[in-house]
């Protein structure tokens, strides 16, 4: 069967609306609704929002592909669905999605259907097909494209497995997702076309929603230098005893299959023991370190909070333009001051948006509400920004503990527990080790760095400028952009200086990727295909609107040189506005706020500099096609 049966030009939708992953995705169940393939709009969603909640289907490299397997479907069918903008779908990478593969599979989906799924999903880890894909201007065009690349994949599937060598590294690896219909099958071909390329040796099992494939045998475990185990649901366990075992969420299997590859040759993974107990690979979700469970959960609460800061921004330093030169306008600028700042605006939400969306990604909806208070008792007792992540992570922890505490209660008092002992011992709790412990603590904390902000040298300045705009340009949205950038709005609403100077530091540090990689494509033409300098224009419009995502198809192309000649430009660019005691009193809105800095000439001037930097340097060292 081919792929396209299941997916047909009825189901494509080549301009996707939606700007959030909830539209999203109800905009692909209308269209499987409009054509008849679902019986139950509400229980097809229920249970892709149940898969989301173990895990996001957004893979990376602005891939997401929501699925359910469930009664509610008619017909295997799979929508194919493109936006051009890209939306926040809480994809593992943190970055934007741009193509989205609705799967909806019956409930006893034939083996053939199962197949043609695992097909679609093993495509998708080839960045040419879909590069095609992000440019194909029609439906015809998107089939075309699937039927060729299913016939190519097909011939290549014909050659058996290569005799095992002897004087090659052997790696076996498992993989699994709960659904068993996408991630299971590009986990294994990511790992597979790695291991090729690296002259390793590999067999891979997928526990799929049709059953264990590829068995491994005693003899290849035994023979294997390490063991991978990408799984998000139970696999067996007990034929691993005794073998250095890699465990990992199946997601790591598509993104950072070399890094597992070299981890289990190495054997760096610790030894198996396996207990006698029932199997289990990661439990019922994701087996991620601290430091990853942390960044997810600070991420949710950024991520909420940041349309506050830009909506808040935005009209706040529109506020400041018109008392600036139109002063008549009083009772108008009143009113944005007041809806963007102030004790009543958007600004005010700041903190206990942060702080409630940390809580709830710990502990779900009941950590929210002794979150937020929590982060408002922080926002209005000069605890400020960082009281506040504190008493989000504080909040979130303290439910945890309330739900395990209380998870031996009868069953007939189990109402009680969202609605009465959630709420009032977590915010009694939280509430009150805010208030005479921690908001106190942190107080203090802030006073001392407003002290040592306001006695920074220029040197000094210069510095830290630097290292916040080069972080800006490092991951280009990920965790070390998003931590200047957090670091810089701390400063801007909690520590006094609202004049807005580090904020011009990690502005013009993100503008310049963009911007870099947009002035390379059209100086240096010959070294860029026609489609790469089609994306290079679009990357003027999204540096100049401070949007540093748009760099990130080609760091993720050539990350060596995009990523080195871009931290050097931004890093330079954020000095300078240090250099030069530049303040922009927004949070946000790239060229469209360089109005209200105090030096906008110099502001401007600095963002060229570093933008002719990073796109000589990467123009010059990057090859010619």
């Amino acid at each position: 069967m081919k792929i396209t049966d299941i997916m047909s030009q009825d189901t494509m939708i080549l301009s996707l609306k939606a700007t959030t992953k909830e539209a999203a995705i109800d905009e692909m169940i209308a269209k499987l609704a409009e054509n008849e393939k679902i019986n139950d709009v509400s229980l097809f969603k229920k249970e892709i929002m149940k898969r989301e909640q173990e895990s996001s289907t957004g893979i990376g490299d602005g891939i997401a592909m929501p699925h359910a397997k469930t009664k509610a479907v008619n017909t295997p069918t799979v929508v194919f669905a493109k936006s051009e903008a890209g939306l926040d779908y809480e994809s593992l990478d943190g970055q934007p999605a741009f193509l989205f593969f609705m799967i909806a599979a019956t409930d006893g989906a034939n083996q053939t259907h199962l197949e043609t799924l695992a097909a679609l999903s093993r495509l998708l880890i080839h960045p040419d097909f879909v590069g095609k894909l992000r440019n194909a201007a029609s439906t015809e065009e998107v089939t075309a494209l699937f039927d060729e690349a299913q016939g190519e994949k097909e011939a290549s599937d014909g050659i058996a497995y290569s005799d095992i060598s002897r004087d090659k590294p052997f790696v076996v690896a498992v993989t699994a997702c709960p659904t068993g219909i996408a991630h299971t099958y590009m986990a294994e071909d990511a790992l597979k076309n790695k291991a090729k390329e690296m002259g390793v040796d590999i067999r891979v099992e997928t526990n799929g929603s049709d059953g264990a494939k590829n068995k491994l045998t005693i003899d290849e475990i035994e023979r294997a230098n390490g063991v991978i185990v990408a799984a998000d649901k139970k696999v067996e366990m007990a034929r691993f005893d005794g073998k250095h075992v890699l465990e990992t969420p199946v997601s790591d299997g598509i993104r950072k299959p070399e890094e597992l590859i070299n981890k289990a040759i190495a054997k760096e993974a610790p030894v198996y023991h396996h207990s006698g107990e029932k199997d289990s690979s990661v439990g019922n979700g994701q087996k991620v370190s601290i430091g990853s469970r942390i960044y997810k959960d600070l991420m949710n609460g950024i991520s909420h909070m940041l349309p506050f800061v830009v909506g808040g921004g935005i009209l706040l330093a529109f506020s400041f333009l018109l008392e600036q030169y139109f002063p008549s306008a009083k009772t108008f600028t009143d009113m944005l001051g007041a809806i963007s700042g102030g004790e009543t605006g958007a600004f005010m939400f700041l903190i206990p948006i942060l702080a409630g969306f940390i809580a709830m990604s710990i502990a779900d909806r009941p950590g929210l509400m002794p979150g937020m208070v929590g982060g408002l008792l922080a926002a209005t007792s000069d605890a400020g920004f960082l009281g506040g992540l504190l008493a989000g992570f504080l909040a979130g922890y303290v439910v945890l503990g309330l739900k395990i505490l209380f998870s031996k209660m009868p069953k007939t008092l189990e109402g009680l527990k969202p609605i009465l002992i959630y709420p009032v011992l977590g915010l009694l709790i939280t509430g009150g080790l805010m208030y005479f412990i921690f908001d106190p603590i942190f107080a203090t904390i802030n006073e001392f760095l407003v002290d040592q902000l306001q006695s920074l040298g220029t040197t000094n300045a210069v510095i830290l400028g630097t290292v916040l705009g080069g972080m800006m340009a490092i991951d280009m949205g990920g965790p070390f952009n998003k931590a200047a950038y957090t670091f810089a709005i701390g400063v801007f609403t909690t520590t006094g200086n609202t004049d807005g100077a580090f904020m011009a530091a990690v502005m013009a540090g993100g503008m310049v990727p963009p911007l870099a990689i947009a002035m390379a494509t059209t100086i240096f033409k010959n070294k860029f295909t026609s489609d790469e300098r089609q994306a290079g224009l679009t990357n003027y419009v999204l540096g100049l609107s401070f949007i540093t995502e748009g760099a990130i198809p080609f760091a993720a192309a050539d990350p060596l040189r995009v990523i080195t000649s871009c931290v050097l430009g931004s890093a330079i660019a954020g000095g300078l506005t240090q250099f030069w005691q530049i303040n922009v009193p927004a949070p946000h809105g790239g060229i469209f706020v360089v109005g209200l800095a105090n030096h906008p000439m110099l502001f401007l001037l600095s963002i060229l500099i570093g933008t002719v930097i990073s796109g000589l340097i990467y123009g010059f060292w990057k090859k010619a096609k």
